[in-house]
């Protein structure tokens, strides 16, 4: 297996033309050899621009790509030592599964021996003896992608790349082939950078992720620290369902033994004590503009009287069993989404008092959008 460098890696299309649209942005990035990397964001924000320059179906427009030791700028797909798993399964509809599968290492005029031992291997890990002899058009979808998915074992790549690969599959299924993708990791011990617009996938997915917005890299962490300590306002509220709550507002004191008070809307006073959140209160100034991002299961009901009370009114409900997501709308018209446990009973326009749990909070300059 191998590592992947991208140095001030760029895409344009169109340059020099009223069309010209910078698609990525310079960034740096590095996979470690036999890392889970998942390449996450909003759809056109570059990441499988990204994809496609490292599996060379794209040319970079600058900046430099190294696979392992060696720079491959300028060395063809077919040499680079990757395979790659797309949305659409690419199956050919004439061809069993087993040709399929054997299909790439025929071109490459392996001995027939070889590609029978590559196949059967193939199908061994991915549960796809028993189908061998059949066409695409008899396999259901998550049966398709395993062949996909095996087309790419088959060619022992250094790096294998997925693109978006479980979109086209239904819910049940994704959960499956999430874990499927997971174990297939862990048994080849192998380099993988997966595209996904799903955090879901992301998060349960990737040794790190990678989040990106706009063609730039937003943030470089392993799941958790990313979900704990978004580096700026888009990768907190991102990263996460239902996202996190912003409130505006500004400091109305400095901090000091007391802590600082933090004004959401002119209305919620809210104190951040200086023993609970050190770091970031030791960086707000008086009337600084801030914005405070607080997860859904990071509210809690209380009672009218207390002092970080918040009053708000319920507008939808969303009971999941195990849980539920009340959407609320502030007396400020600012709106609220709290996730609390169990089936909650409230009915739509029921007042009821929330307030946040200070351990739990984040904050955001409000110019910037980076984190405090």
């Amino acid at each position: 297996m191998a590592s992947v460098s991208l140095k001030k890696l760029s895409k344009i299309y169109g340059p020099g033309t009223k069309e010209q649209f910078h698609a990525v942005k310079h960034i740096d990035l590095e996979v470690k050899d036999k890392e889970f990397m998942v390449l996450v964001g909003p759809s056109g924000c570059g990441k499988s621009t990204t994809l496609r320059m490292i599996a060379g179906l794209e040319e970079a427009s600058d900046g430099d790509l190294f696979i392992g030791n060696e720079r491959v700028n300028d060395v063809l797909p077919k040499d680079r030592g990757i395979a790659m798993v797309f949305q659409n399964y690419a199956l050919y509809p004439h061809m069993s599964v087993a040709d399929n599968m054997a299909f790439g290492l025929k071109l490459r005029k392996l001995p027939k021996s070889e590609i029978k031992k590559r196949v059967d291997e193939a199908a061994e890990i991915l549960g796809l003896r028993d189908l061998l002899g059949r066409r695409p058009k008899a396999l259901s979808g998550g049966q398709r992608q395993r062949v996909a998915l095996g087309r790419a074992i088959v060619r022992k790549p250094s790096v294998f790349l997925f693109d978006e690969p479980l979109s086209n599959l239904d819910a049940k299924m994704r959960v499956q082939m999430r874990a499927e993708i997971s174990k297939l990791h862990e048994r080849l011990d192998a380099t993988m950078i997966y595209v996904t617009h799903d955090q879901t996938e992301a998060m349960t997915m990737g040794d790190r992720i990678c989040v990106m917005n706009d063609g730039e890299i937003k943030q470089v962490n392993r799941p958790i620290e990313i979900y704990e300590s978004p580096a700026d306002m888009f990768t907190a509220g991102f990263v996460g369902l239902p996202q996190m709550n912003f409130l505006e507002g500004r400091v109305v004191a400095s901090a000091g033994n007391s802590g600082s008070d933090f004004i959401s809307s002119g209305e919620y006073p809210i104190k951040i004590s200086l023993e609970q959140n050190a770091e970031q209160v030791a960086k707000i100034n008086k009337d600084r503009e801030v914005v405070l991002g607080v997860r859904p299961e990071h509210y809690i009901l209380c009672e009218e009287g207390d002092s970080r009370a918040i009053e708000a009114v319920v507008e939808v409900r969303e009971p999941l069993g195990a849980e539920s997501f009340i959407y609320l709308r502030l007396r400020s018209g600012e709106s609220l989404v709290v996730r609390l446990k169990g089936i909650i009973s409230f009915e739509v326009g029921h007042a009821l008092f929330i307030k946040p749990d200070l351990n739990e909070i984040h904050l955001f300059d409000a110019e910037s959008k980076e984190r405090i």
